[in-house]
Protein backbone atom coordinates (compact mmCIF):
# COMPACT_ATOMS: atom_id res chain seq x y z
CA UNK A 1 0.00 0.00 0.00
CA UNK A 2 1.32 3.51 -1.10
CA UNK A 3 1.33 5.94 1.69
CA UNK A 4 0.31 9.41 1.80
CA UNK A 5 0.15 9.80 -1.96
CA UNK A 6 -2.06 13.05 -2.73
CA UNK A 7 -4.20 11.93 -6.05
CA UNK A 8 -6.52 14.43 -8.08
CA UNK A 9 -9.63 12.92 -9.28
CA UNK A 10 -12.80 14.77 -11.62
CA UNK A 11 -15.61 14.57 -9.51
CA UNK A 12 -16.93 14.85 -6.13
CA UNK A 13 -15.95 12.41 -3.00
CA UNK A 14 -17.54 9.08 -3.72
CA UNK A 15 -17.26 9.22 -7.42
CA UNK A 16 -16.24 6.53 -9.51
CA UNK A 17 -13.10 7.68 -9.86
CA UNK A 18 -12.14 7.46 -6.50
CA UNK A 19 -12.99 3.93 -6.12
CA UNK A 20 -10.23 3.43 -9.02
CA UNK A 21 -8.49 5.45 -6.83
CA UNK A 22 -7.80 3.10 -4.09
CA UNK A 23 -7.77 0.53 -6.26
CA UNK A 24 -4.35 2.21 -8.06
CA UNK A 25 -3.09 3.53 -5.02
CA UNK A 26 -4.57 2.06 -1.64
CA UNK A 27 -7.00 2.72 0.74
CA UNK A 28 -4.78 5.67 2.32
CA UNK A 29 -5.04 7.62 -0.78
CA UNK A 30 -5.25 11.28 0.34
CA UNK A 31 -7.80 12.56 -2.94
CA UNK A 32 -7.93 15.94 -4.51
CA UNK A 33 -11.74 16.17 -5.97
CA UNK A 34 -11.91 18.87 -8.73
CA UNK A 35 -14.49 20.41 -11.08
CA UNK A 36 -13.38 19.47 -14.59
CA UNK A 37 -11.04 17.09 -16.15
CA UNK A 38 -8.39 19.61 -17.52
CA UNK A 39 -8.21 20.66 -13.68
CA UNK A 40 -6.50 17.44 -12.89
CA UNK A 41 -3.96 17.07 -15.45
CA UNK A 42 -3.39 21.23 -14.42
CA UNK A 43 -2.78 20.10 -10.62
CA UNK A 44 -0.15 17.37 -11.62
CA UNK A 45 1.53 19.34 -13.87
CA UNK A 46 1.62 22.12 -11.45
CA UNK A 47 3.33 19.63 -8.80
CA UNK A 48 0.11 20.04 -6.54
CA UNK A 49 -0.55 16.64 -6.07
CA UNK A 50 1.79 13.46 -6.76
CA UNK A 51 -0.36 11.45 -9.40
CA UNK A 52 -4.19 11.63 -11.38
CA UNK A 53 -6.85 9.18 -11.89
CA UNK A 54 -8.58 9.78 -15.08
CA UNK A 55 -11.33 7.54 -16.70
CA UNK A 56 -10.39 6.83 -20.66
CA UNK A 57 -13.05 4.93 -21.80
CA UNK A 58 -16.06 2.80 -20.56
CA UNK A 59 -17.33 -0.25 -22.39
CA UNK A 60 -21.06 0.89 -23.07
CA UNK A 61 -19.88 4.49 -23.76
CA UNK A 62 -17.01 4.37 -25.23
CA UNK A 63 -14.03 6.57 -24.94
CA UNK A 64 -13.46 9.54 -22.86
CA UNK A 65 -12.30 12.22 -25.50
CA UNK A 66 -11.51 15.24 -23.89
CA UNK A 67 -9.07 13.50 -21.17
CA UNK A 68 -7.49 12.20 -24.90
CA UNK A 69 -6.54 15.68 -26.02
CA UNK A 70 -5.46 16.34 -22.42
CA UNK A 71 -2.41 13.31 -22.51
CA UNK A 72 -1.25 14.99 -25.57
CA UNK A 73 -1.69 18.39 -23.90
CA UNK A 74 -0.31 18.23 -20.77
CA UNK A 75 2.47 15.29 -21.25
CA UNK A 76 1.96 13.53 -18.44
CA UNK A 77 2.99 9.90 -18.13
CA UNK A 78 0.26 7.05 -17.79
CA UNK A 79 2.21 4.82 -15.38
CA UNK A 80 -0.72 1.85 -13.91
CA UNK A 81 -4.09 1.32 -15.51
CA UNK A 82 -7.18 -0.60 -13.66
CA UNK A 83 -10.93 -1.33 -14.58
CA UNK A 84 -13.76 -0.27 -12.14
CA UNK A 85 -17.23 -2.11 -12.69
CA UNK A 86 -19.99 0.47 -12.34
CA UNK A 87 -22.30 -0.88 -9.81
CA UNK A 88 -25.55 1.68 -9.65
CA UNK A 89 -27.38 2.18 -6.15
CA UNK A 90 -30.49 3.92 -5.51
CA UNK A 91 -29.57 5.77 -2.89
CA UNK A 92 -31.47 8.14 -0.10
CA UNK A 93 -31.07 9.44 3.13
CA UNK A 94 -31.73 7.87 6.56
CA UNK A 95 -35.55 7.63 6.78
CA UNK A 96 -36.52 7.38 3.92
CA UNK A 97 -37.85 4.48 2.67
CA UNK A 98 -38.12 3.25 -1.51
CA UNK A 99 -41.70 3.52 -1.23
CA UNK A 100 -41.65 7.46 -0.31
CA UNK A 101 -39.40 8.37 -3.64
CA UNK A 102 -40.58 9.77 -6.73
CA UNK A 103 -37.63 11.99 -7.80
CA UNK A 104 -34.21 10.24 -8.89
CA UNK A 105 -31.10 12.45 -9.43
CA UNK A 106 -27.87 11.65 -11.30
CA UNK A 107 -25.80 12.24 -14.08
CA UNK A 108 -27.30 11.49 -17.55
CA UNK A 109 -25.42 8.78 -17.98
CA UNK A 110 -26.27 6.54 -14.84
CA UNK A 111 -29.69 7.62 -15.25
CA UNK A 112 -29.65 5.74 -18.77
CA UNK A 113 -27.66 3.32 -17.52
CA UNK A 114 -30.72 1.88 -15.24
CA UNK A 115 -33.57 2.25 -17.91
CA UNK A 116 -34.92 -1.29 -17.16
CA UNK A 117 -34.92 0.08 -13.04
CA UNK A 118 -37.08 2.83 -14.22
CA UNK A 119 -39.00 0.80 -17.08
CA UNK A 120 -40.13 -1.14 -13.62
CA UNK A 121 -40.99 1.76 -11.28
CA UNK A 122 -42.96 4.24 -13.56
CA UNK A 123 -43.45 6.25 -10.74
CA UNK A 124 -39.55 7.72 -10.47
CA UNK A 125 -39.05 10.82 -12.74
CA UNK A 126 -35.61 10.74 -13.55
CA UNK A 127 -33.94 14.42 -12.98
CA UNK A 128 -30.38 15.01 -14.17
CA UNK A 129 -27.81 16.61 -11.91
CA UNK A 130 -24.09 16.94 -13.05
CA UNK A 131 -22.56 14.18 -10.91
CA UNK A 132 -23.04 10.95 -9.24
CA UNK A 133 -21.09 11.11 -5.96
CA UNK A 134 -22.72 14.84 -6.00
CA UNK A 135 -26.47 14.07 -6.20
CA UNK A 136 -25.92 11.89 -3.10
CA UNK A 137 -23.94 14.91 -1.49
CA UNK A 138 -26.60 17.31 -2.54
CA UNK A 139 -29.76 14.74 -0.98
CA UNK A 140 -27.74 14.75 2.23
CA UNK A 141 -27.54 18.81 1.96
CA UNK A 142 -31.55 19.11 1.41
CA UNK A 143 -32.90 16.51 3.17
CA UNK A 144 -36.11 15.98 0.44
CA UNK A 145 -38.37 13.07 1.89
CA UNK A 146 -39.16 11.79 -1.93
CA UNK A 147 -36.06 11.88 -3.69
CA UNK A 148 -33.14 9.51 -4.22
CA UNK A 149 -29.81 9.75 -5.97
CA UNK A 150 -28.13 6.84 -8.19
CA UNK A 151 -24.51 6.44 -7.47
CA UNK A 152 -21.58 4.29 -6.03
CA UNK A 153 -21.32 2.49 -2.46
CA UNK A 154 -18.98 5.15 -1.22
CA UNK A 155 -20.21 7.53 -1.84
CA UNK A 156 -23.14 6.40 0.48
CA UNK A 157 -20.55 5.72 2.83
CA UNK A 158 -18.73 9.35 2.15
CA UNK A 159 -22.05 11.40 3.14
CA UNK A 160 -23.82 9.18 5.64
CA UNK A 161 -26.71 8.14 3.33
CA UNK A 162 -28.21 4.54 2.69
CA UNK A 163 -29.02 2.11 0.07
CA UNK A 164 -32.15 1.22 -0.69
CA UNK A 165 -31.54 -0.76 -3.90
CA UNK A 166 -28.31 -2.91 -5.40
CA UNK A 167 -27.02 -2.88 -8.21
CA UNK A 168 -29.81 -1.30 -10.92
CA UNK A 169 -27.78 -0.90 -13.54
CA UNK A 170 -29.14 -2.66 -16.63
CA UNK A 171 -26.07 -4.34 -18.02
CA UNK A 172 -23.51 -6.37 -15.32
CA UNK A 173 -20.37 -5.98 -17.82
CA UNK A 174 -20.04 -2.32 -17.58
CA UNK A 175 -16.67 -1.44 -16.75
CA UNK A 176 -14.77 1.89 -16.92
CA UNK A 177 -10.93 1.61 -17.56
CA UNK A 178 -9.04 4.19 -15.61
CA UNK A 179 -5.31 5.40 -16.38
CA UNK A 180 -2.94 6.29 -12.99
CA UNK A 181 -1.03 9.53 -14.64
CA UNK A 182 2.45 10.46 -13.08
CA UNK A 183 4.93 13.55 -14.47
CA UNK A 184 7.56 12.23 -16.16
CA UNK A 185 10.64 10.80 -14.03
CA UNK A 186 8.49 9.34 -11.09
CA UNK A 187 9.49 6.12 -10.20
CA UNK A 188 8.05 3.16 -11.92
CA UNK A 189 5.06 0.92 -11.10
CA UNK A 190 5.87 -2.88 -10.77
CA UNK A 191 5.56 -4.94 -13.67
CA UNK A 192 2.24 -6.58 -13.70
CA UNK A 193 1.48 -10.54 -13.95
CA UNK A 194 -0.62 -10.46 -17.06
CA UNK A 195 2.68 -8.04 -18.72
CA UNK A 196 2.79 -5.10 -19.97
CA UNK A 197 1.09 -2.46 -22.60
CA UNK A 198 1.69 0.23 -24.05
CA UNK A 199 -0.37 3.68 -25.51
CA UNK A 200 1.21 5.93 -27.89
CA UNK A 201 -0.19 8.49 -30.40
CA UNK A 202 1.06 9.06 -33.94
CA UNK A 203 -0.07 11.06 -36.88
CA UNK A 204 0.78 10.15 -40.75
CA UNK A 205 1.17 11.73 -44.02
CA UNK A 206 -2.00 12.70 -45.85
CA UNK A 207 -1.58 9.71 -48.49
CA UNK A 208 -2.57 6.82 -49.91
CA UNK A 209 -2.16 3.91 -47.85
CA UNK A 210 -0.36 5.85 -45.09
CA UNK A 211 -2.35 4.13 -42.39
CA UNK A 212 -1.88 0.77 -43.31
CA UNK A 213 2.02 1.17 -43.49
CA UNK A 214 1.81 2.80 -39.65
CA UNK A 215 -0.07 -0.34 -38.94
CA UNK A 216 2.05 -3.17 -40.35
CA UNK A 217 5.02 -2.11 -38.05
CA UNK A 218 3.38 -3.99 -35.62
CA UNK A 219 1.76 -7.14 -37.54
CA UNK A 220 4.87 -7.79 -39.19
CA UNK A 221 6.51 -7.96 -35.66
CA UNK A 222 2.99 -10.03 -34.06
CA UNK A 223 2.52 -7.28 -31.73
CA UNK A 224 -1.26 -7.55 -30.66
CA UNK A 225 -2.96 -4.11 -31.03
CA UNK A 226 -5.74 -3.23 -27.89
CA UNK A 227 -6.98 -0.17 -28.78
CA UNK A 228 -7.12 2.15 -31.56
CA UNK A 229 -8.77 5.61 -31.54
CA UNK A 230 -8.95 8.14 -33.98
CA UNK A 231 -8.77 12.00 -32.79
CA UNK A 232 -9.50 15.73 -34.89
CA UNK A 233 -6.17 16.94 -35.57
CA UNK A 234 -6.21 20.53 -34.57
CA UNK A 235 -5.35 23.14 -37.49
CA UNK A 236 -5.71 20.52 -40.36
CA UNK A 237 -9.33 19.85 -41.08
CA UNK A 238 -10.17 15.67 -41.70
CA UNK A 239 -6.52 15.32 -40.55
CA UNK A 240 -6.70 13.04 -37.66
CA UNK A 241 -4.34 11.87 -34.79
CA UNK A 242 -4.21 8.15 -34.20
CA UNK A 243 -3.81 6.78 -29.83
CA UNK A 244 -2.65 3.27 -30.37
CA UNK A 245 -2.35 0.47 -27.39
CA UNK A 246 -0.18 -2.48 -27.73
CA UNK A 247 0.78 -5.14 -25.73
CA UNK A 248 4.51 -5.02 -24.67
CA UNK A 249 6.75 -2.64 -23.15
CA UNK A 250 8.67 0.50 -25.30
CA UNK A 251 11.95 -0.50 -23.77
CA UNK A 252 11.71 -4.49 -24.92
CA UNK A 253 13.74 -5.47 -28.07
CA UNK A 254 10.76 -6.15 -30.55
CA UNK A 255 8.48 -3.24 -29.87
CA UNK A 256 11.70 -0.90 -29.75
CA UNK A 257 12.37 -1.81 -33.06
CA UNK A 258 7.89 -1.31 -34.14
CA UNK A 259 8.65 2.06 -32.51
CA UNK A 260 11.67 2.91 -34.36
CA UNK A 261 9.98 1.69 -38.03
CA UNK A 262 7.12 3.82 -36.54
CA UNK A 263 8.85 6.77 -36.22
CA UNK A 264 10.30 6.77 -39.82
CA UNK A 265 7.04 6.45 -41.13
CA UNK A 266 4.62 9.04 -38.67
CA UNK A 267 5.08 12.75 -38.94
CA UNK A 268 4.34 12.61 -35.46
CA UNK A 269 4.98 9.81 -32.60
CA UNK A 270 4.87 10.11 -28.82
CA UNK A 271 4.72 7.29 -26.51
CA UNK A 272 2.38 8.67 -23.64
CA UNK A 273 3.19 5.85 -21.04
CA UNK A 274 4.03 1.83 -20.60
CA UNK A 275 2.24 0.01 -17.85
CA UNK A 276 1.54 -3.16 -16.06
CA UNK A 277 -1.85 -4.32 -18.44
CA UNK A 278 -5.08 -4.26 -15.34
CA UNK A 279 -7.44 -7.39 -16.12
Amino acid sequence: MKKGVRAAFQGELGAFSQVAARQLLGERVKVVPCTRFDLVFQHLANREVDAAVVPIENTLHGSIHENYDHLLEFGLEIVAETQVRIVHNLIAAPGVKFGDVRRVYSHPVALNQCLKFFAAHKELERTPYYDTAGSVKMIMEQLPKDAAAIASSIASEQYGAHILRKAIEDDSQNFTRFFLLRRHGSKPEPAGKLGWKTSLVFTTPNKPGSLFKALSVFALRDLNLAKIESRPLRGKPYEYLYYLDFLGKATDPVPQKALAHLEELADMMKILGSYPRSV
